[in-house]
């Protein structure tokens, strides 16, 4: 979680909201790191969990399918975050702080569970929520 939040930070201080995640293999090791990069890019898909698997993917034998890997987010992932694990089948995800307002793992809904759909992620949730959240919050704050 550390290097998530380190994402985090880097991603608030070019701007951007300040989530991060980080993309671990099979064996552990870290495939790809990123920040949100929306305002930097433009590009409205440009959430820390979607950058990080498009990253991280290229780096494995299976392509897409990252079913043995592990996403680490520090922030509780939006439907479109969610619904993107469950198509590139990752195998966990860890996430920080709960989001009241768009979670779509634990708060509102949870996509990444849901038996109906053909793929559902391993959860750990609240990892070092406090952390995640108040950079969140210092974000937040200096911005009003």
């Amino acid at each position: 979680m550390s290097r998530a939040l380190d994402a985090a930070r880097a991603a608030g201080a070019a701007g951007d909201v300040p989530i991060g995640a980080v993309l671990l293999g099979p064996d552990g090791a870290e495939l790809a790191v990123a920040g949100n990069e929306r305002e930097q890019s433009g590009d409205p898909t440009a959430h820390a969990e979607v950058l990080v698997l498009r990253r991280g993917a290229p780096a494995l034998q299976d392509g897409w399918r990252l079913a043995d890997c592990t996403l680490v987010v520090t922030l509780e992932p939006c439907a479109m975050c969610a619904g993107a694990l469950v198509n590139a089948r990752v195998g966990r995800l860890v996430f920080g702080a709960f989001d009241p307002k768009a979670g779509a793992v634990s708060s509102l809904r949870d996509l990444v569970r849901d038996p109906r759909l053909n793929h559902r992620v391993e959860v750990v949730a609240g990892v070092d929520a406090d952390a995640c959240a108040a950079v969140l919050l210092d974000f937040f704050e200096a911005r009003r």
